[in-house]
């Protein structure tokens, strides 16, 4: 498979940036997502972002690290950060940019260590792919934190992108999935990439999920656009 998404951060890293990444989405919707924002320093970084790294602590895990912006901050102030992407080329960037630590792996694959804090930023938990598939995905991050161990992530709700009727309520597409899951395909200089699942967690659906499977989940912040931070613990 194309590792389309690596290769447009490596020709960034190297000085041949010419154009932005096209995404393609089952919303029908076209985007960009522009790669000197990928880049960023702490400073650039949404609140949310700040937020969750100053909450950072001891031993971290950067899952889908992409150019190691968080691992690289973290690191600067003294952590032990681990950066993880199944991308060879976001893997390359990291080394390059200086992260001691990198590991390419999906991560349902990984299982080498465990960690104080495991990172899922940008929407990181849309690695999941699908809602049914959700559980999996943080039982098994559970499996990776230490005691006492927490997992900052940030999502969004996307209800916002349906069109809404006059007593407030979103008209929704019946197909028997939930709302949030999206179907991708990326395109970078002819390059295309498989498509590929990405699911957007509202708040009250990721609190049931992590109920269910005896994780305390908080919320820590919201953003100004149905987007929020939180926080997940393993109950005692």
């Amino acid at each position: 498979m194309a590792d389309v998404f690596g290769k447009a951060l490596m020709d960034f890293q190297h000085g041949k940036y010419t154009e932005d990444i096209k995404t393609y989405s089952s919303l029908d919707e076209e985007d960009v997502i522009p790669i000197p924002y990928l880049f960023r320093d702490f400073d650039e970084m949404p609140k949310m972002e700040q937020m969750a790294l100053q909450m950072a602590h001891g031993k971290v895990l950067d899952i889908g690290c992409g150019t190691g912006s968080h691992s690289l901050y973290l690191q600067d102030k003294g952590l032990d950060v681990t950066a993880l992407d199944s991308s060879e080329g976001c893997i390359s960037v990291c080394k390059e940019r200086g992260i001691a630590n990198t590991v390419k792996s999906p991560i349902l694959e990984y299982s080498n260590d465990t960690f104080d804090t495991i990172l899922l930023l940008m929407n990181g938990i849309g690695l999941a792919g699908t809602l049914d598939r959700l559980d999996v995905f943080l039982r098994h991050l559970a499996s990776l934190l230490r005691p006492n161990g927490q997992i900052l992530l940030d999502s969004s709700d996307i209800i916002y992108m349906f069109d809404q009727d006059e007593d407030g309520g979103y008209w929704i597409p019946d197909n028997g999935g939930y709302y949030g899951e999206v179907n991708f395909t990326m395109e970078y200089k002819g390059l295309k990439s498989e498509p590929f699942d990405w699911v957007y967690v509202d708040f009250n659906t990721l609190q049931n999920a992590c109920l269910a499977n005896h994780i305390h989940c908080e919320l820590v912040m919201e953003g100004e656009h149905y987007d929020y931070l939180a926080k997940l613990t393993m109950e005692p």
